[in-house]
C-alpha cells in the first residue's frame, strides 16, 4: 500500500503542491499524512502516527527528501529502519525509489556519505583531544576544591544544615554534591 507524507514548516504555507504530486504518483488522498510543523522537531505527531500504520511491503512516498528527514543522519537512519522492516521509500523530486536497483544505489551512496561525515567528525574530535592533551590539558569536569568539599561533608554530617544551605555555602551544585556524597558512601 502507498502512504504519503506531506509537511510544511509554517501555518502560512499550504500543502497543495505536495498533495497533487503524491496523488499523481498514485497515493490515495485518505493515505496522505500531513502536518504543519518545522522539520527540525523531533516529535512530529502525524509522522509518528503514519509510522504506526506501516507494514512490510508498504511504500512511503514524499515530494522531497527534506519533507521527511530532519537531517542527513536522521534521513539515513529512517530509510535504513524502513529497509529492515521491508518498507519501501520513494522521493518524487529526487527520483529515489528503493524498490529499484538505481534507487537502492542512490540511497546506498547517501548512506555512505552520511557515515563518512560521522567518521570525519569523530576523527576531528579525537585529533582535537590529542592536541589538547599534548599541551597538558586533561579535559573533563574540573575537580572541586578539596577544602570546599570537606566543608560540605562536615556540614552534611552535622545534620544541622539543609542541602540547599550546604550548596549555597560551598558554591557547589546540588547534583555535584550528591555525586560526591555517593562516591564517599562507596569508600
Amino acid at each position: 500500500m502507498l502512504f504519503g507524507y506531506a509537511r510544511v514548516s509554517t501555518r502560512d504555507q499550504n500543502l497543495h503542491m505536495q498533495f497533487d504530486a503524491l496523488m499523481r504518483y498514485g497515493v490515495k488522498e485518505k493515505n496522505i499524512f500531513s502536518e504543519k510543523i518545522t522539520g527540525t522537531k523531533k516529535d512530529r505527531p502525524t509522522f509518528n502516527e503514519m509510522l504506526k500504520f506501516l507494514r512490510e511491503g508498504d511504500t512511503v512516498v514524499v515530494y522531497k527528501l527534506d519533507r521527511i528527514g530532519r537531517s542527513t543522519k536522521h534521513l539515513v537512519d529512517l530509510i535504513n529502519d524502513f529497509q529492515e522492516k521491508g518498507i519501501n521509500f520513494v522521493s518524487i523530486n529526487e527520483n529515489i525509489d528503493t524498490t529499484t536497483a538505481m534507487g537502492k544505489l542512490v540511497f546506498t551512496i547517501f548512506s555512505g556519505l552520511a557515515q563518512f561525515e560521522r567518521d570525519i567528525i569523530s576523527e576531528r574530535t579525537k585529533s582535537g583531544l590529542d592536541a589538547a592533551r599534548a599541551r597538558g590539558r586533561k579535559g573533563g569536569r574540573p575537580r572541586k576544591d578539596p577544602s570546599k568539599l570537606d566543608m560540605a561533608f562536615r556540614m552534611y554530617d552535622s545534620k544541622e544544615y539543609s542541602i540547599q544551605e550546604i550548596v549555597d555555602a560551598t558554591g557547589m551544585g546540588r547534583a555535584t554534591f550528591y555525586r560526591y556524597l555517593e562516591k564517599r558512601k562507596k569508600l
